[in-house]
């Protein structure tokens, strides 16, 4: 159920936004209130797993495998950007040009 409401949320979320698409001001109003929804929730996450005691005792274990996918997922979306760029966005900027 929940997952429904989340989807609906998300489909909802973008109708409206492509009603709102050619407002400049409403869009950067958006864009603030994203950057403080996602600071408010790694906050959160931060209390989160400082409440959790297994977490906390076993974080030298778990701080290094989360480096590990840490600079995996980076470097995977780092390589994966770089080959939309160039397969679906270089083209049309040089056609532009």
């Amino acid at each position: 159920m929940t997952s429904y409401i989340v989807i609906g949320l998300f489909i909802a979320g973008i109708f409206i936004g492509r009603q709102l698409k050619n407002k400049e001001k409403t869009r950067k109003r958006v864009d603030k209130a994203v950057n403080y929804a996602i600071y408010l929730l790694l906050f959160l996450l931060g209390i989160s797993v400082g409440i959790n005691e297994d977490i906390i005792q076993n974080f030298s274990r778990i701080g290094y495998k989360a480096l590990l996918l840490t600079i995996g997922a980076l470097a995977g979306s780092i390589l994966l950007a770089k080959v939309i760029y160039i397969f679906f966005f270089k083209k049309y900027q040089e056609k532009e040009s």
